[in-house]
C-alpha cells in the first residue's frame, strides 16, 4: 500500500512529519509514502524520511495547493491500494494491518476506521464518524451527511481504497474540504467497510488549517459543494441504465 502525503516543508512541521514517518515504521504490513513536494526544497526533507528505501518523493517545481499535489502524487502510486495523509498526523500502530485484512477478506473496495484528536499533552480523544462499523453499500455513507452543515460522515485520512478507485474519486478541485469530496466520492462508487477501531491521529496544534483566522470564510460552501456532490453521484449511480432502444439524441 502507499501513503500519499502533500507538504510544503514548512519548518514548523518538520518534526510532525518525522513523527508520521515513524508511524509508518511501526505498521507491520508492507508500505511506501510518497512524499508530494508542494513547491518545497527535497533538501529540507527530513534526514529519517530521507535515509528510507520506502519514502519516494515528488518534487513540484512550485505551490500549486494540497488538492493537485496530491493529486499529481496519485499519478505515481504503484501499490494496490492507497491511503491519503497530512503531513502532521499519525497513523496508530495496527492501523494497516486491520484495514488491509478486511479488504483482502471481504474483496470490498474500501476499508475505514475511527479518528482519534491528538492534543499537544500527548492525550486523545477518540472521534466516531456519523457513519455506523460494518458493512456500507455504494452511496450509502453519503446519506449519514444529512446536512451540510454537519459533521462529515467518514474520516477521508481513515479510509484504505484500492488505487483505481482512488484514482476515480481523487481530491476535488477546493482550496479546503478537498478531501471530502475523495471520501464520498470513494464510498458512493464501491462498497466498504468501517471498522470500529481507531486508525488515525489527528494531530491538535495551532499551525493547523483549521486553526487559522480565514478558515471559516469558506468552509460553509465547501460542505456545501461536497455534499451536493455526493446527492448527485449517488442519484446518478443508482438509476438504472436506459435502454438503448430510447435512442440519445
Amino acid at each position: 500500500m502507499t501513503v500519499v502525503i502533500a507538504t510544503r516543508l514548512r519548518e514548523d512541521r518538520l518534526g510532525h512529519l518525522t513523527a508520521m514517518h515513524a508511524s509508518l515504521t511501526r505498521q507491520s504490513v508492507p508500505w511506501e509514502a510518497l512524499i508530494s513536494l508542494d513547491g518545497a526544497d527535497p533538501g529540507q526533507l527530513p534526514a529519517p524520511l530521507a535515509a528510507d528505501a520506502r519514502v519516494r518523493v515528488l518534487p513540484l517545481p512550485h505551490p500549486v495547493g494540497a488538492a493537485c499535489a496530491r493529486n499529481l502524487a496519485l499519478n505515481e502510486v504503484r501499490t494496490p491500494f492507497v491511503n491519503w495523509a497530512d503531513d502532521d498526523d499519525l497513523f496508530t500502530d495496527d492501523a494497516m494491518t486491520v484495514r488491509l485484512r478486511e479488504l483482502e477478506r471481504t474483496g470490498l473496495g474500501w476499508c475505514a476506521g475511527y479518528s482519534e484528536d491528538l492534543h499537544p499533552d500527548g492525550t486523545t480523544r477518540l472521534w466516531r464518524c456519523p457513519t455506523p462499523p460494518g458493512r456500507h453499500a455504494a452511496g450509502d455513507v453519503w446519506t449519514y451527511w444529512k446536512d451540510p452543515s454537519d459533521t462529515i460522515p467518514i474520516g477521508p485520512t481513515t479510509i484504505l481504497a484500492r488505487t483505481d478507485l482512488v484514482r476515480a474519486a481523487p481530491m476535488g478541485g477546493l482550496v479546503q474540504g478537498e478531501d471530502y469530496l475523495t471520501a464520498i466520492g470513494v464510498t458512493c462508487l464501491a462498497p466498504g467497510v468501517l471498522v470500529p477501531v481507531p486508525v488515525y491521529r489527528y494531530r491538535k496544534h495551532p499551525g493547523q488549517m483549521t486553526r487559522q483566522d480565514t478558515y471559516d470564510v469558506l468552509e460553509p460552501a465547501a460542505r456545501r459543494h461536497a455534499w451536493n456532490y455526493g446527492r448527485s453521484l449517488r442519484a446518478v449511480l443508482s438509476v438504472p441504465a436506459t435502454s438503448s432502444a430510447a435512442g440519445v439524441v
